[in-house]
């Protein structure tokens, strides 16, 4: 019986256990992420198979060798026409016959790449084609990052909305219930209850939107994340604090952006382009050496102890030395320095446009503070405003009209007071990404 209960008692604290959210803040939130998002992984795949593209380059320049064996059946032999005279037959054709009917061989070659331009710069690009890769990595983590963040602070914002939207349908409910008791002694008409009956269901209807809104965005958090969509999850930021800290620290310089230094990556490649078709008009030297055995039969006889395997050694050297290509390598040069010219004129004109949104942006985050300041003022006063109208209708000095219009003023108020908070937590976001501040250093 102990047992039993034993048994009992323990998978009660395992489903306890397992129903409690797993809590995160947003820097936990956003390691998570990292760790789990699929962009980042591919972006960390595409890294190693740049690597690996390193080594393939390198081996391109180091001996090569093979073995070989081949083996053949003539089914014909090879037939060829004589003059008779050389046999004393003048005037007539000899037909003779010449080979083995198996013939088989076997070796081993070398290659060596002794001098190739073009393999020197392979070698340089494949080394700088792995910081681009990784330039890229840090771009898919900079957009898993601001999804995270953009997504974390839409909960915050959402859950604060449904609080607040609650509150109002408590509110309304007490005055409703009082209300219908001044009816009853007929202190108030029933218009006015009906009035009031009315803005409970409106705010009952408002709340049910704010909950699936505050659902939606945990959904999408969980997504950004990388996060089982079916387990619980909680948030412990307060969004005051978030929200202060986030209009703190505005220092940042867009020279650290990061698609700008993928842009400067890219002129680098093309410069390196432009080297390599200069060394197409290099000579190239590469040496070889093969040793061989071959065997001749008439019958197939390969293996028996005895046969004669005749060997045949050769190494030497080749050289290509480029001599005239119609103008093609000349053409390919010149394409190489447009590249070059439009890579360059894309970062300078990236340039000027970060110049730009660095003043738009700020600019915008200063209008969206004092918008959501003043927005923050407004929802104070209009709650005094409502609340004070909820006191005179409970005891029925405020005609249940007037309670509605406080209440839509009210809903407004906070309405416009969450959109100025979601443009202060976006207009800050783009200054991050701008500077490339999400990305921990």
């Amino acid at each position: 019986m102990n047992r039993l209960k034993l048994l009992m008692l323990t998978t009660v604290l395992l489903v306890s256990v397992s129903s409690i959210a797993q809590q995160f803040s947003l820097f936990e939130a956003q390691s998570y992420a990292l760790e789990n998002a699929e962009q980042v992984q591919r972006a960390q795949l595409d890294l190693e198979s740049a690597e690996k593209q390193v080594v393939e380059t390198r081996a391109m320049g180091l001996p090569q060798i093979n073995g070989e064996v081949n083996f053949q059946q003539l089914i014909n032999l090879p037939t060829q026409v004589l003059d008779g005279a050389l046999m004393g037959m003048p005037g007539e054709d000899i037909e003779v016959s010449f080979g083995q009917e198996f013939s088989a061989d076997a070796g081993v070659s070398a290659n060596q790449l002794i001098f190739n331009g073009s393999y020197i710069i392979a070698l340089q690009v494949a080394n700088f084609y792995t910081e681009f890769v990784a330039t890229n990595i840090k771009s898919s983590e900079q957009e898993v990052l601001s999804n995270v963040t953009q997504a974390y602070q839409m909960v915050l914002i959402s859950e604060r909305n449904k609080n607040f939207v609650d509150t109002l349908v408590n509110l309304t409910e007490k005055l409703i219930n009082k209300q219908r008791d001044l009816y009853e002694v007929g202190l108030i008409t029933k218009e006015e209850v009906d009035q009031t009956e009315f803005s409970l269901l409106s705010a009952q209807a408002n709340l049910v939107a704010a909950q699936a809104a505050h659902e939606n965005a945990l959904i999408m958090l969980k997504m950004s994340m990388a996060y089982p969509i079916d387990e619980e999850i909680s948030l412990t930021e307060d969004l005051d604090d978030l929200l202060l800290d986030k209009q703190l620290d505005l220092s940042g310089s867009y020279e650290d952006n990061l698609q700008l230094d993928i842009l400067r990556k890219q002129v680098k490649i093309s410069e390196y382009d432009l080297k390599n078709m200069k060394m197409g008009n290099y000579p190239q030297l590469s040496a070889f050496f093969n040793h061989q055995y071959d065997a001749y039969r008439s019958e197939f006889d390969f293996f028996r102890s005895g046969g004669k395997w005749f060997d045949q050694t050769v190494w030497g050297l080749k050289l290509t030395v480029p001599i005239f290509a119609g103008g093609e390598r000349w053409a390919k040069i010149q394409k190489a320095k447009i590249a070059i010219k439009q890579d360059q004129l894309n970062v300078q004109e990236y340039h000027r446009s970060l110049a730009g949104q660095e003043i738009q942006i700020k600019n915008d985050l200063k209008s969206a503070q004092t918008n959501l300041e003043l927005q923050k003022k407004n929802v104070e006063l209009a709650r005094k405003i409502h609340d004070n109208s909820m006191i005179k209708a409970e005891i029925g000095k405020e005609n249940s009209i007037i309670v509605t219009q406080k209440y839509n003023q009210l809903v407004q108020a906070q309405t416009n007071y969450v959109n100025a908070m979601m443009e202060v937590f976006n207009t800050k976001l783009e200054l991050d990404k701008l500077y490339n501040k999400l990305i921990r250093k």
